[in-house]
């Protein structure tokens, strides 16, 4: 049986992931991945092919990694994001690109705004995402955020989650 996916689904999903990041509910953020899953945010130098084994990513985590990140945003002791980042995900371009009977993989554009202590940052990108149904639920596999960014100055870093 083939995979199903609606767009207005696809859509949904993904806005419903910016939300959760904005609202800083970093539980039901989580909720979205799956057991399995791995969140991954390549250097701004590498090409789209790229894997973590070989390079350099700002952010290669799989299921328990993600899980520490959260517990140690969501800490006092958390500095980088202690009080917590105002935040603001914008979604758009959402396309469902390939169906196959496991798995949807969907991408769409990213701009994230970041304010802090008077300065705002913006991270600009795309997201590709395999969407999995394991218990009939849709949850996230993979995330790749791809940084449309020379670098990450004048930021210089990504205490967030994009």
């Amino acid at each position: 049986m083939t995979f199903r996916l609606t767009r207005d689904e696809a859509e949904e999903f993904v806005f419903a992931e910016a939300e959760f990041l904005d609202d800083w509910d970093l539980e039901a953020w989580l909720d979205l991945f799956a057991d399995d899953a791995v969140y991954n945010v390549p250097s701004t130098d590498l090409d789209k092919s790229a894997k973590a084994a070989d390079n350099l990513f700002y952010i290669a985590d799989d299921r328990t990694r993600l899980e520490e990140r959260v517990t140690r945003l969501k800490k006092k002791t958390a500095h980088a994001e202690f009080p917590r980042s105002k935040t603001r995900h914008l979604v758009s371009n959402v396309r469902i690109r390939k169906i196959d009977d496991e798995s949807a993989t969907v991408t769409a554009a990213f701009a994230t705004f970041r304010s802090k202590d008077g300065v705002t940052d913006t991270y600009i990108g795309s997201t590709r995402y395999k969407l999995v149904r394991p218990n009939g639920a849709l949850k996230i596999a993979e995330k790749w955020c791809f940084l449309d960014m020379e670098g990450l100055r004048p930021q210089g870093r990504i205490s967030i989650l994009l």
